[in-house]
C-alpha cells in the first residue's frame, strides 16, 4: 500500500474510519468522504494526527453528481486511485407493512445506488493502474432479515453487481472484494431508519459483544493482501450463510425467533 491511493466513502466513523486508519498505517494516502461537515473535518484530524496524508472530501453517497466530484478531487490532488472502498451505508428498522416507500428508496440510494456511482466515475483510473475495488456489504446480503427489508435488498443488490462486475474485470488486473461483516459495534443501529424516516436512536443490542469496526478493517485489509473475492465475518455469520443455503426454511424460524427476541421489536 506504501504510495497507494484509497478513496472510502462513509468514513467520518465506524467501520470507514477504522479502514482509513489500517490503510494509512500502512503507508496509503488516505481520501475520506462523509455528508456532515463537521464530523468530516474531527475525522480528517483524527487522521492527520496519527501521521497520515489524509484528503477530507464532503459528499453524499446517495448523489451522483458528489460521486464524480470525489473522484475528480482525488485524481486532482493525488494523481491516482488505486482502492475505491464502497463503505458508506446506511440501516431501516421497520415492517415493510408500515414503512414508508420514501425510507425504501433512501435506504437504496444510498447503500446501493452510492456504490454504483462511485464505481461508475472510479473505475477508469482503477483499471488504468490494476488495483481494487472493496464493497463492505453484510451478513444481510445473503440472509434476509424480518424488519429490515429495505437493508437486506439494498445488500443483495450489491452482492450481484459486484459479482457481475468482478467477472467483467478479472481479466484486467482488478481484484473486487466483498467484505460481509456480521453484527458489528458502530453507530449504524443508532442510526437506523425507523418506518417514517427518523433515526431509532438506541442500539436494539448489546453493542459491547460485537465484532469491532477495527477488527473489521484489520481482516480487510488482510483479505485484500491475500487476493480474496469475499469475507464472511464473525461465527455467527459463517453460520447464518452456510445454514441459509441448505436449510432455508429451517432458517427462516431461527431468524424470526432471534429477531422477534430484540427489545421493542417490532414484532411485539
Amino acid at each position: 500500500m506504501q504510495g497507494k491511493v484509497v478513496l472510502i466513502t462513509g468514513a467520518t466513523s465506524g467501520i470507514g474510519l477504522a479502514l482509513a486508519q489500517v490503510f494509512g498505517r500502512n503507508g496509503a494516502k488516505v481520501v475520506i468522504t462523509g455528508r456532515n461537515a463537521g464530523k468530516l473535518e474531527q475525522a480528517r484530524l483524527q487522521l492527520e494526527g496519527q501521521g497520515f496524508q489524509v484528503l477530507a472530501v464532503q459528499a453524499d453517497a446517495a448523489l451522483e453528481q458528489d460521486n464524480e466530484r470525489m473522484v475528480k478531487e482525488t485524481v486532482a490532488q493525488f494523481g491516482r486511485l488505486d482502492v475505491l472502498i464502497c463503505n458508506a451505508g446506511i440501516s431501516m428498522r421497520a415492517l415493510f407493512e408500515d414503512l414508508k416507500l420514501e425510507v425504501f428508496r433512501q435506504v437504496m440510494d444510498i447503500n446501493f445506488y452510492g456504490a454504483v456511482y462511485a464505481v461508475k466515475y472510479a473505475l477508469p483510473h482503477i483499471l488504468a493502474g490494476r488495483g481494487a475495488i472493496i464493497g463492505i456489504s453484510s451478513i444481510n446480503g445473503h440472509r434476509g432479515t424480518p424488519a429490515r427489508t429495505a437493508y437486506t435488498a439494498s445488500k443483495y443488490a450489491m452482492e450481484g453487481f459486484f459479482e457481475s462486475l468482478r467477472t467483467e474485470v478479472m481479466k484486467r488486473g482488478v481484484q473486487v472484494l466483498m467484505v460481509c461483516p456480521g453484527f458489528t459495534a458502530s453507530n449504524i443501529r443508532n442510526a437506523a431508519l425507523t418506518a417514517d424516516g427518523t433515526p431509532q436512536g438506541a442500539s436494539p443490542r448489546d453493542e459491547g459483544k460485537m465484532m469491532t469496526a477495527e477488527e473489521v478493517a484489520e481482516e480487510t485489509f488482510r483479505a485484500l493482501q491475500k487476493g480474496k473475492r469475499d469475507l464472511i465475518l464473525t461465527g455467527e455469520g459463517k453460520l447464518a450463510v452456510f445454514l441459509n443455503k441448505w436449510v432455508p426454511g429451517i432458517m427462516d424460524k431461527i431468524v424470526y425467533n432471534k429477531m422477534a427476541k430484540e427489545p421493542d421489536s417490532p414484532f411485539k
